[in-house]
């Protein structure tokens, strides 16, 4: 298949091309600038120029190709809501070039979407309309397109690491540096579930070649590190001192991403392993913690 990658120049994506080419797939990348152009050329990608901001160049993207999956996403978080909408808007107008197809396009959301409303870890059968994360617009965008009969697979992500970047942990020691200490709040219990980026790529594929129209997978392979061993973690690594704080000092140690202090994101993955028969072997997340050089600040 020739499938159109968006964010193909980004974390995720670059490690999705090599799995489609090793698989035989065509991939044609979205990219905005000579940079990206060229990391495309060099990684066996074909080029397709457009941005997030102009919606109707990823539709004609789409209309090039025989599959989408679309990873892309502006994750400024100081615009964080105006972003979501942006994604609305951009899967709105590839759902059009892809009306009256039967192409696929896996779409990327968080593992948080999927938690239930009476708590508990993230199932792929659950889907919260009402979740207070506003990345919930994402999935009810692609909820839209499954109204129109449009095949729709969803991939939801936990904290993706590698030994260079881990996910919402990336900003999280930004911040420690910024503050001076790592911080945890209270017992440090809160628990957020990982999988190795390797994994990940994997799984994107299994799920174009394998998946079910409506169909949502988790990219969890731990369900849950708590708040405490991550925070000791990278207390180990960067030297910083480590520390449990209470509710009025969130914003002090942890900047903008206060509202992610408390939150406890787990996910099992046990439907989309027995569904696609995803065996995971990557490390896991203490060890890519403990093996990244942490002389120079983390890659963004």
């Amino acid at each position: 298949m020739r499938v159109f990658l968006t964010g193909a120049t980004g974390f995720i994506g670059s490690h999705v091309i090599p799995e489609l080419l090793h698989r035989g797939h065509n991939v044609l990348g979205l990219t905005r600038s000579d940079a990206g152009a060229q990391q495309l050329e060099a990684a066996g990608a074909d080029v397709h120029r457009g941005d997030l901001e102009r919606p109707e160049t990823l539709a004609s993207g789409v209309a090039a190709a025989d599959a989408v999956i679309h990873c892309a996403f502006d994750h400024d978080f100081a615009n964080f809501v105006e972003n979501t909408r942006k994604d609305e808007r951009n899967i709105a107008a590839m759902g059009d070039a892809l009306a009256g197809t039967n192409k696929p396009i896996l779409i990327t959301s968080g593992i948080g979407i999927g938690t239930p409303r009476n708590g508990g870890p993230a199932t792929e059968d659950v889907l919260n309309p009402l979740h207070a994360n506003p990345r919930i617009v994402t999935e009810l965008a692609a909820a839209a397109l499954i109204a129109r009969r449009i095949d729709v697979r969803t991939i939801r992500l936990p904290q993706v690491h590698d030994t260079t970047k881990a996910g919402l942990i990336t900003p999280l020691i930004a911040e420690a540096r910024r503050a001076g200490a790592v911080a945890y709040l209270g017992d440090g219990k809160t628990r957020w579930a990982a999988a190795h980026i390797s994994d990940v790529a994997k799984l994107y594929l299994l799920a174009l070649e394998r998946g079910e129209p409506g169909a949502r997978y988790h990219a969890s392979v731990e369900e849950g590190v708590d708040a405490r061993t991550i925070a000791e973690a990278i207390g180990e690594g960067t030297g910083l001192p480590v520390r449990s704080i209470a509710t009025e000092d969130i914003e002090r140690f942890f900047g903008w991403m206060a509202p992610f202090a408390a939150l406890d994101m787990t996910a099992s993955s046990v439907l989309t392993q027995e569904r696609l028969g995803w065996e995971p072997t990557g490390p896991d997340l203490l060890t890519d913690l403990a093996a990244m050089d942490h002389s120079e600040p983390m890659i963004g």
